[in-house]
């Protein structure tokens, strides 16, 4: 169970896209689905539109579940290579130069930094929860 906490979830998000984008055949703009909105427009929803929805999904997740344990320490530390990565990879990898994979690589970078503030900030204010008990 250790091991399922640890793991950051926009990991996932960074390899699908690896796996869909830069080494498959899909692009960030293929169309996978289209609905109609309230007004009439037809909206196309892109590849790229779902990898960045299923990153606030996750991100979401993440935010929620942060706490001042040693498995979200390293869930942190992890993150932190995930976001790592995102940033090389938008720069160095020519398919990783799309707007969907800056806005993911940013989902990756808020994820490092609230999950430390929220981390230290439960850290900080766990003892006088403790003392209240006793």
């Amino acid at each position: 169970m250790f091991v399922l906490r640890a793991f950051p979830l926009l990991a996932m998000v960074v390899a699908a896209w690896n796996s869909l984008v830069v080494f498959g055949s899909a692009t960030a703009t293929t169309v996978v689905g289209q609905t109609t909105l309230p007004s009439g427009q037809l909206w196309p929803i892109t590849t790229g539109d779902a990898f960045v929805v299923a990153a606030f999904a996750l991100l979401f997740v993440e935010i929620v579940s942060a706490r001042a344990r040693t498995s979200s320490l390293v869930n942190h530390a992890l993150s932190l290579i995930v976001f790592l990565v995102c940033a090389v990879e938008f720069l160095f990898v020519p398919k990783c130069g799309e707007a969907a994979f800056l806005i993911i690589t940013l989902i990756a970078a808020i994820d490092v930094l609230a999950g430390y503030c929220i981390s230290i900030r439960a850290a900080r204010f766990r003892p006088l929860a403790d003392e209240a008990t006793e």
